[in-house]
């Protein structure tokens, strides 16, 4: 891509492309382990779900899984200088997961832990939701090949949360289901699973206001950067002609980039794309006769 000269853009892109991660998560890392973790609280909407508010207790208080937020920050931010891999991005994960889950099944699109085990649709959010808590928290051992240290980090973890709440062999079931869905968030994961896919097209899907699932340096323009700084929102709808809308705002076109380059990626193979449709808007007054509105194709 040719030279951009910083000073070309406003003031808003640039603090953007310096600064690509939350001012929590850039925060977080000038603190110790355990005013860091001290911090943390996911919240997650669980509704009438027993098992996943009991879950979310347990996830709020333990020590270790936080620690492993922290570092995987401490990595990303500090060590790597990309962009946000804190609890931040977790639990931003974990939300649109869940919503996407609920307005699926709200559809009467079954989740397979519910086709293929007769296990009931709360089952099903406890998956997502656990794949969302555990899926990068290899980074905090390395970013090469995070998604197997997550595995090999989560697989313990993962029956330390359940113990209690399920019993042999659905333990194991929804241990190994979460463990699919982890591994499926990779670049190039296959999801066998409608949870997988879902757990994979949400860690997409935290790209608002700059913050990219494609990792780019602090402070360098590229087509990632200027791209990541264009997205304004991601809402997720009722769609017309499908179970799910998904919107973009841009405020300019080079947005089109994160949709058309890291969303779609994540969307092909994820088992979603006959019940997702995405569309892109620009913000803008000067550039909305150029795209007006563009539809993503899957």
């Amino acid at each position: 891509m040719a030279e951009v000269d910083k000073e070309a853009l406003d003031k808003e892109t640039q603090e953007r492309i310096d600064e690509p991660v939350s001012e929590q998560a850039e925060e977080e890392t000038r603190l110790t382990p355990s005013e860091a973790i001290a911090q943390m609280r996911i919240r997650v909407p669980p509704r009438a779900n027993r098992k996943l508010a009991a879950l979310l207790e347990r996830v709020n208080t333990d020590k270790q899984l936080k620690a492993w937020w922290h570092v995987a920050n401490v990595n990303a931010v500090k060590r790597l200088e990309i962009n946000d891999h804190s609890w931040v991005h977790i639990q931003i994960v974990a939300n649109i997961a869940l919503k996407l889950l609920r307005q699926l099944t709200k559809h009467g699109v079954e989740p397979a832990v519910v086709r293929d085990y007769e296990f009931s649709r709360d089952d099903a959010e406890v998956v997502v939701v656990l794949g969302a808590l555990l899926h990068c928290v290899g980074m905090a051992i390395h970013r090469e090949g995070h998604e197997d240290w997550s595995l090999f980090l989560a697989e313990p973890k993962l029956r330390e949360l359940l113990e209690g709440l399920y019993e042999e062999p659905n333990l194991t079931v929804l241990t190994v289901e979460v463990l699919g869905a982890i591994t499926s968030h990779r670049e190039d994961g296959k999801p066998l699973t409608l949870e997988a896919g879902i757990v994979r097209v949400a860690d997409a899907l935290d790209m608002a206001k700059g913050r990219s699932r494609i990792p780019f340096e602090h402070g360098r323009v590229s087509i990632h950067s200027l791209s990541a700084a264009a997205i304004e929102e991601v809402a997720i709808k009722d769609g017309e002609r499908t179970p799910i809308l998904i919107e973009v705002t841009m405020n300019n076109s080079s947005g089109v980039y994160q949709v058309d380059e890291l969303l779609k990626a994540k969307l092909r193979g994820s088992g979603l794309e006959p019940y997702v449709e995405v569309i892109a808007r620009i913000d803008t007054e000067a550039e909305k006769s150029l795209i007006p509105l563009y539809r993503l194709e899957l």
